[in-house]
């Protein structure tokens, strides 16, 4: 589903307003959002995040902690991370440098989605974000050398509710790209999904 920001009348439009589109995956709630950007004769200019266009979309704009990672080497994988309550958290997620296959489960046991999962390809030259609500797991894997991975997230990082499953899981079936994989030991050794 496309659900694009209203255009505004012309002195809106003019002051510098952007917009963003927003695309909901097949999983409820979560989105894949693009930049729209505004060229010109020095490059471009485009909006990341805008609270109020988010607010129209229903979407959580909270923004408690904003971080990064890098990964130099190409098939490090990354997850499937998520916290549980009172930190469950949303997070925006986008690739500046590299390009990776960037994962999400649908961990609410009430969804029509459950166990579902949502994989897409994020860059530095596509600059989609995928929009994580609350109770989903995340994930990534590397495609590219020097691969950078922004995230904004709606809740402080909590290690007593910092939590994963196996990235291999049976429950979820990730297809991932064939890579010699590099993968943290405490990524490698959740155990089989319960829910």
């Amino acid at each position: 589903m496309l659900l694009r920001t209203p255009r505004w009348p012309n002195a809106l439009a003019d002051s510098g307003r952007q917009e963003l589109v927003f695309r909901e995956t097949v999983l409820k709630g979560a989105f894949v959002i693009e930049p729209e950007k505004r060229q010109d004769v020095r490059g471009f200019f485009a909006r990341t995040f805008c609270r109020q266009e988010f607010a129209e979309h229903g979407l959580e704009v909270a923004v408690a902690q904003s971080s990064i990672s890098f990964s130099p080497r190409k098939g490090t994988l990354r997850g499937m991370h998520y916290q549980t309550a009172p930190f469950e958290e949303v997070k925006l997620v986008r690739c500046t440098m590299g390009r990776i296959h960037d994962v999400i489960i649908d961990l609410r046991p009430e969804s029509p989605t459950f166990r579902k999962t949502f994989a897409i390809e994020l860059s530095a030259e596509n600059r989609k974000m995928v929009y994580i609500p609350r109770a989903f797991a995340h994930g990534f894997q590397t495609l590219e050398e020097n691969s950078e991975v922004h995230y904004q997230m709606s809740e402080f990082y909590s290690p007593e509710h910092a939590k994963g499953v196996r990235w291999n899981d049976p429950a979820f079936g990730i297809v991932w790209p064939p890579a010699e994989r590099l993968i943290h030991e405490r990524d490698q050794s959740y155990a089989d999904f319960q829910g």
